[in-house]
């Protein structure tokens, strides 16, 4: 079964002329959602990991069940202002202006290994912007997981570009 057959493309969301690729339909499928799962473990099994970072919010649900499978912490990267305590945070860059992402200040301990997971990697814009602030919190981001690449629009480039090892389970050319 492959993952990507899962995946429901629907064509002008959010806005005309995107396709967007939607992983809750894989999330449905009890078989699918656990062999993706299963697949973005594997590669990590063995490695020393000290927490898994998962972005907002699909990252969370994919993030949660990849710690809980490495019997590891999870740090939730949140839109700013959702955090209740101290937090460090990054702005960053979007085709149509700017948005911001933030962790607790003491969620990422200086020398811990973090795998970052998220559903999906376009313009590599918010996983570089939290990859900055484990960075910055002192954590050495050993890599990146995503279950879809856009190659097109250029993140995995950036996130290599990084010395940052990226995994991604398919990709669909285009937007």
């Amino acid at each position: 079964m492959p993952i990507k057959s899962r995946i429901r493309t629907i064509p002008n969301y959010p806005i005309e002329g995107v396709m967007f690729r939607d992983v809750t339909t894989l999330m449905l499928d009890p078989v699918g959602f656990r062999k993706t799962i299963d697949e973005l473990v594997q590669p990590h099994a063995g490695v020393k990991i000290d927490k898994v970072a998962g972005i907002e919010a699909r990252g969370f649900i994919l993030g949660g069940a990849v710690a809980h499978q490495l019997s590891v912490g999870f740090v939730p990267v949140r839109k700013k202002g959702k955090l209740p305590w101290e937090t460090i945070s990054k702005e960053y860059d979007l085709e149509y202006g700017t948005d911001t992402v933030e962790i607790h200040k003491d969620a990422v301990l200086p020398g811990e290994n973090v795998l970052l997971v998220d559903d999906l990697i376009a313009t590599g814009g918010t996983a570089c912007a939290a990859i900055d602030l484990i960075q910055r919190a002192g954590g050495n981001v050993t890599a990146c997981s995503f279950i879809v690449d856009l190659p097109d629009l250029g993140g995995r480039a950036k996130i290599v570009a990084r010395d940052i090892p990226i995994l991604t389970l398919c990709e669909f050319e285009g937007d």
